[in-house]
Order: C-alpha cells, then sequence, then structure tokens
C-alpha cells in the first residue's frame, strides 16, 4: 500500500520531505545550496554578523552578497529599534566574544548614519567603547563616511576620543596606531579640531599633525614616550643593547621600534617584558625565527606561561579563534602568505592548546549525553574569517572540544552525503565516527578532520544515524553552515521521527558557522536552539540550554 501521507499531510511529523523541498506549512525558504531552511530574524543575524562578519564570503555566496545581505538585516534592525543595535553592539564588542571587531565598527557606523537621531547620538557617544584603539578608530572612519558626512556630531564624536585619553595612553595611540586605511591620526585631527586643555596635548596634538618627526618640546611621561622612540628612529644603526634599554625604559612596543633594530634577539627580549598578550600571540614565528625563543630557553618559559594564563587571557579579550589560528600558523613552521619558517618550540604549542580552551572561560557542564557532529561538506571547507590557514570544518572540530572537554558523556561523528564508504562498521553512507579527544593535541585535531572527504550536506544524517543503531542521545550538537540540501529528509522532521520512536525528549543545538540567513533548526520547536559559532560563549549556550 502506497502511504500517501508520507508525501503530504497536515500533521508534518507523519510525512518525509526532501530537503530540496519546503516542509508544507513550515515557512521555510531557499537556502543558498538549493535546499529549504528557515529564515532567521534579522536579530539573529546581526548576532551572527558581529561574530562571524562576511570576509571571504561562504562556499555559495561571495564576499560583496554576504556583506549587502548583513548590511540589509542591520538596516532592520536599526529601523525597528536603534538604541538596541547599539547595545548590542557595545555588548558584543567589550565582551570579546567575537573573534574580530570591525563588523562591530561596522554596525556602529551604520547606526551613526541611518539611524534616527536619538540612534546617532547613542552610537556616537559609545565610539571610545568599541573604537579602543586607532586602529579601530580608522575603521570606523573608512565605514562612516559611507554613510555619512563629517558632521558636528562625527567631529565631536572623533575629538572626545582623542581628548578623553590620558596624556601617556595618548601618546601610545599616535605611536603605536599611526595609521591605516588610509587613513592618519593627522587626517582625523584636522577634521575633528579638538581643543587640547593642556600642554601636552597641545604638543601632542601638533606633533601628530605634523608630517615629520618634529622634536616635542616640553615636560611628562607622554612627551618622553615620543622623545624616546624619536632617539630609535634618529640612529637605527644604534648597538641593540642600548636600543633595548631605551625600550625597557619607556615600555615601547613592536610599532615604535624600527625595523633593523628589530633583526636582534636582545630587542625582542625587552619588548617581550610589556608585550600585550595579542602582540605576544601575533609575534610568536618572529621571536623564534630570531632566535629569542628556543627549546629551553627563558623566553619559552615566560610566554607559555602569560599564555596560559585564563584571568590575562579575558583581560586581553583574546578570542578562542585567535589563538587556534595562531595555533595553527605556529605549529606548522611556516607563514600562510611568506617566505619564512621557523621550528616551533613544543612548550609553546603546548601553551596555545591550553589558551584556546581556557580562552572560552569556566564552562558548567550539563552531564547530558550528547552527540557532537560535524559537517564536514564541500561548503564546510570556506576560510574562517578570511583565514587562508584554517577552515570552517577544521574549525568546527575545534569548537567541538571545547564541550567535550566539559561533558563526560559525548560522542563525536562527522557527516558528509556522498558515495565514499563509511569508515566505520555500521554505519550507513556519509556517517563517519571520529576517534578525537580533549586529550589530544589541537592541531592534530584539526589534521586529522581536513583528511575526512568532501561530500554533499545532509543535517539530518546524525538523528538517523541515532535512530537507526539505538543511540541513546539527549542532545545533537550539529556544526554547520546550514546550507543543507542532499537528504531524503529534514533534520528536524528526523529529531521528531527520532524523539518518538526512541521514547527521548532529544534536543538540538545548531552551531552557525557562516552568517548567511538561515537555519535548520525549527523556531517553533522549544527543542531546538540555533547559535552562533565562534561566539566565545557558545560553549555556555549549549549546555545551559541541554541542562
Amino acid at each position: 500500500m502506497l502511504d500517501f501521507t508520507r508525501h503530504f499531510a497536515t500533521r508534518v511529523r507523519a510525512m518525509l520531505t526532501p530537503q530540496s523541498e519546503p516542509v508544507p506549512g513550515s515557512g521555510q525558504v531557499p537556502n543558498s545550496a538549493g535546499g529549504y531552511a528557515w529564515a532567521i530574524n534579522q536579530w539573529d543575524r546581526l548576532d551572527r554578523f558581529l561574530v562571524l562578519g562576511s570576509e571571504g564570503g561562504t562556499y555559495y555566496v561571495g564576499e560583496r552578497k554576504l556583506t549587502l545581505q548583513n548590511a540589509h538585516a542591520v538596516a532592520d534592525c536599526l529601523a525597528e529599534d536603534g538604541p538596541r543595535v547599539v547595545a548590542r553592539v557595545v555588548e558584543m564588542s567589550e565582551s570579546g566574544r567575537a573573534p574580530r571587531n570591525d563588523p562591530a565598527l561596522f554596525v556602529l557606523a551604520m547606526a551613526a548614519g541611518l539611524g534616527d537621531e536619538p540612534t546617532r547620538a547613542a552610537a556616537l557617544a559609545v565610539l571610545p567603547r568599541v573604537a579602543r584603539t586607532g586602529t579601530h578608530l580608522f575603521h570606523w572612519l573608512q565605514f562612516v563616511r559611507g554613510f555619512r558626512g563629517w558632521g558636528r556630531g562625527v567631529r565631536r564624536a572623533v575629538a572626545g576620543w582623542y581628548l578623553r585619553k590620558a596624556p601617556r595612553d595618548l601618546a601610545y595611540q599616535l605611536l603605536k596606531y599611526p595609521s591605516r586605511d588610509g587613513w592618519s591620526h593627522r587626517d582625523a585631527l584636522r577634521l575633528a579640531h579638538p581643543r587640547p586643555a593642556t600642554a601636552e596635548q597641545r604638543a601632542l596634538f601638533a606633533r601628530a599633525a605634523s608630517q615629520t618627526r618634529a622634536p616635542v618640546e616640553g615636560e611628562g611621561a607622554a612627551l618622553a614616550l615620543v622623545r624616546a622612540a624619536d632617539r630609535l628612529h634618529a640612529d637605527v644603526e644604534m648597538n641593540p643593547r642600548q636600543a633595548a634599554n631605551i625600550i625597557r625604559d619607556n615600555r615601547l612596543t613592536r610599532e615604535m621600534v624600527p625595523t633593523p633594530l628589530l633583526a636582534h634577539p636582545v630587542v625582542w627580549e625587552a619588548l617581550l617584558e610589556e608585550m600585550p598578550l595579542t602582540a605576544l600571540i601575533r609575534n610568536l614565528a618572529t621571536m623564534t625565527r630570531v632566535g629569542l625563543v628556543a627549546p629551553g630557553s627563558s623566553a619559552s618559559r615566560q610566554i607559555a606561561k602569560r599564555i596560559a594564563d585564563a584571568d590575562a587571557l579575558r583581560k586581553a579579550r583574546v578570542h578562542p579563534v585567535q589563538v587556534l589560528g595562531a595555533l595553527r600558523t605556529y605549529a606548522s613552521g611556516r607563514g600562510v602568505r611568506g617566505t619564512g619558517t621557523w621550528t616551533p618550540v613544543a612548550r609553546v604549542v603546548d601553551a596555545l592548546d591550553a589558551a584556546f580552551y581556557l580562552a572560552f572561560g569556566a564552562v558548567r557542564p550539563a552531564n547530558r549525553r550528547l552527540m557532537l557532529a560535524l559537517d564536514v561538506s564541500g561548503s564546510m571547507a570556506a576560510r574562517v574569517l578570511g583565514m587562508d590557514h584554517l577552515s570552517c570544518r577544521e574549525a568546527s572540530a575545534a569548537m567541538a572540544l571545547v564541550t567535550a572537554a566539559t561533558e563526560p558523556d559525548h560522542f563525536f561523528t562527522a557527516f558528509t552525503a556522498g558515495s565514499h564508504p563509511s569508515m566505520h562498521a555500521g554505519l550507513s553512507t556519509g556517517l563517519t565516527g571520529l576517534s578525537i579527544s580533549p586529550r589530544q593535541r589541537l592541531d592534530d585535531v584539526v589534521r586529522s578532520i581536513s583528511n575526512i572527504p568532501f561530500g554533499g550536506t545532509d543535517c539530518a544524517l546524525p538523528m538517523l544515524e541515532a535512530e537507526k543503531n539505538r543511540w541513546p542521545v539527549d542532545v545533537f550538537v550539529v556544526y554547520t553552515d546550514n546550507e543543507t540540501w542532499a537528504g531524503s529528509i529534514h533534520p528536524s522532521q528526523a529529531l521528531r521521527r527520532y524523539r518518538e520512536r526512541m521514547g527521548i525528549a532529544a534536543k538540538l543545538v545548531v552551531v552557525a558557522m557562516a552568517s548567511n540567513g538561515f537555519s535548520i533548526a525549527d523556531p517553533q520547536d522549544a527543542g531546538m536552539l540555533d547559535v552562533v559559532g565562534f561566539d566565545a560563549a557558545a560553549p555556555q549556550l549549549i549546555a545551559d540550554f541541554a541542562r
């Protein structure tokens, strides 16, 4: 007998719908791969954009189109509740939940240009909280001119950015971040016209506005910092030990030191003493290449201790993806674009491995039975945030390890629709059990994930396999870009069928690895949750929902 309700029924659970068609009455929309999923609302898409950005696009959508789609969603949010957008930008930026600050700066620029009067005022008022460095300010200036001119509000906000800084912090910003994106402090000061309140401010503004390293006159720690940097640039062939003493005495940063002096280990040793943590992680390869960081060296011990300090990571807003990117590059022993090579130091690699988990903060376990299912289909080969050395499939494995490290009852699978056979007996084509563990080195796990064959996307496979093999699962955690299309049943239908046949009120958490507008999680089902991948708060959100 033909069961017609398998193809059409008013009760969704009674029928099976291929992913190339919408579930009847569900309100699903076409995704970018030819399948159907639910459209997320504009506020959820705002969060995805703030965390994931749009750099590099996705497998299916180019960078320009993805940026436009997200910008339209931001504009919708601004039209509905502009001050709420501004508050969300500040929250995401200050908490360090996003790998990069550029999306927050872009949204803040949109709010300053496209919002109503209260929204524009709110956006300009929080500029120093979101644009915390000179580079951030230059990015925002580049963005904001796409939405408005230099009116009185922008001039006042930019002037306030400079005027509210303590003298030494102001000097630090002027020297460490002199220019970016075609903008310089000279440009910003000439347009903002800040009125200096002290002699130090006046001297610093004058120096920044000049096109030369004009000598600064006056007293104070801020001007002493400028003069110290000038001494190094005036004699780039000075004795490296003398340069190191100047660096130590004045707490100079790498950007304040002329390039020829950066070839000497003694100079890097002096820089290391006061080096910000993010800069330390970024310069590991260079410090190893010049010989400062070596097996058994005091520098490698000092670096390993600082990198694996949870409080320091939190205060410096070091994001787990930054650590993962640094680990992938440093452990490889060669640059992604350049020709530089180095021999990685095991102590430093281990410290980066530990720092990745620490950067997520303490996660309270849910103590539920979890299947951590990684989408390893072809579309997950897209780069993470434009990083050449890290794909979405590799980063998703790293993120899943954080949950695995806190949840004792878990197991891993990887899924992709295709014709290649499963690597494990008893599993259907397209789903593979993964023998990975948080006790393995993170770079080894990521490398093993990258070797799994590609295929199409079928996000229903984890639930179907669990049902077939009678696996008891309380929570399915699926890491995917939501571009599912290849299955004969939708993931939401597969979950409901699993619940009915297993008698388990199983939940589904969808960890979105791309800033598109789709989710396989049914918004009408309270047992399904969509979270943003690479959000530093994601592991805790998963645990809370599971609990």
